[in-house]
């Protein structure tokens, strides 16, 4: 990018059918995690009109009623009127019990040699990004996008705006001068409804004004740049979305991996994030390179900095490892490289004993990886995410 340049970033709140899936997906990893720690388990889950579609296989002794809970988290999500509903739909399911090779291994007691000889199971490449621009250390466009789509979803939660249903979608742009951001070039909000205005529902001007004062203004109420008097905003811009949901659009597991990332503003692996086991370097790894990145931008050794890190199956450690701070970093990106693979830990079993991946769903109440399924993987600061700690700053700066 040059140094002035518009960016957009896009999110979408918990009621969108490819999020309805995300979540559903990660629900079920969560229940075979709370039941038994060293469950292998890989779920996908499709939607469209009234019809939830799960597939997964998996090896666990766990006992896990797939419908009855896909239902549960559909009814939480808020899909309770209309012709898409917990108690309405038809969920279809493609289970397969795979007996792998399983150790069952607790990484919490493992040492360093015996870390060494577990290797991934799968190849991949991972990627990390952080920067400088927001509290989060992540892009303010991704940033704001989420905010308005946690927001969106609260104002319907809440009651505020008794018209709404789940699916929303939320973009913004923001103009960089000089490679910082400078102000709110647009806004866009996407807010299904459950009446027309013919039915009772609001009409466009009163949608607008809705959405200024109860979604807009309040999520840019403590941040430092807002919109201004020409920022552009739009409203339903295709005109009345009704209902929403899967009655309206498809679904399926792993399509925003740009909103469980860093908004497209960086690159990212690729590869779906939630329906896996820990056991999934492709999912892990990328916790494991947002974290390294965060704490060297969170250290002040570079204002952007992207980690990416390459698997290869039958290897524990990765087979590279690369540093790239645009231009940004104090030192150069090879020492960089050099310390990150002094202090921080990304081989398979590493990861999963420093971020206790498997014993999380059962820690904390209502589980854990359906928390991380909407408004992002990373970036999070509502829930205590372990690859979010800055707490190798204090080292960085020791190397310096």
């Amino acid at each position: 990018m040059g140094k002035d340049f518009l960016f957009l970033s896009e999110s979408v709140t918990e009621g969108h059918p490819d999020k309805l899936c995300d979540q559903i997906s990660d629900a079920i990893v969560d229940h075979f995690l709370q039941q038994d720690q060293f469950s292998r388990i890989r779920a996908e889950c499709a939607v469209f009109t009234n019809i939830v579609f799960i597939a997964a296989r998996f090896d666990s002794s766990a006992n896990v009623d797939f419908p009855n809970l896909a239902r549960h988290i559909i009814s939480q999500v808020g899909y309770d009127r209309g012709p898409f509903t917990a108690n309405t739909c038809s969920i279809l399911t493609s289970l397969k019990e795979i007996k792998y090779e399983r150790k069952y291994i607790d990484e919490r007691e493992l040492t360093d040699e015996q870390i060494d000889n577990i290797p991934v199971y799968n190849q991949a490449t991972v990627i990390g990004f952080a920067c400088n621009q927001t509290a989060s250390f992540m892009p303010l466009p991704v940033w704001l996008a989420n905010k308005l789509a946690r927001r969106l979803a609260s104002v319907r939660i809440q009651r505020l705006l008794t018209y709404l249903e789940p699916d929303g979608k939320t973009q913004v742009g923001v103009e960089y001068k000089n490679g910082n951001p400078y102000r709110i070039h647009s806004i866009t909000l996407i807010a299904s409804q459950f009446n027309s205005e013919r039915e009772g529902g609001p009409d466009a001007k009163k949608l607008y004004h809705d959405m200024i004062e109860y979604v807009i203004n309040p999520a840019f109420q403590d941040e430092d740049i807002k919109p201004d008097e020409i920022t552009k905003i739009y409203v339903n811009p295709k005109g009345t979305l009704l209902l929403g949901g899967p009655f309206v659009h498809s679904g399926l597991t792993g399509r925003k991996t740009a909103i469980d990332t860093y908004g497209e503003y960086a690159r990212h692996g690729g590869s779906a994030l939630s329906g896996k086991d820990p056991l999934r370097i492709d999912r892990i790894g990328a916790y494991a390179a947002r974290y390294a990145a965060k704490n060297i931008v969170a250290s002040g050794i570079a204002k952007e900095c992207e980690v990416q890190i390459s698997y290869s199956a039958g290897l524990s450690a990765p087979a590279s490892i690369k540093v790239e701070t645009f231009g940004t970093g104090i030192i150069s990106d090879d020492k960089i490289k050099e310390m990150l693979e002094k202090y921080f830990e990304f081989r398979l079993a590493g990861i999963i004993k420093k971020f206790n991946l498997r014993f999380l769903p059962s820690i904390l109440k209502g589980g854990f990886y359906r928390k991380i399924a909407a408004y992002g993987h990373v970036g999070r600061m509502d829930i205590g995410l372990p690859w979010e700690r800055t707490d190798m700053v204090e080292i960085l700066k020791g190397e310096l």
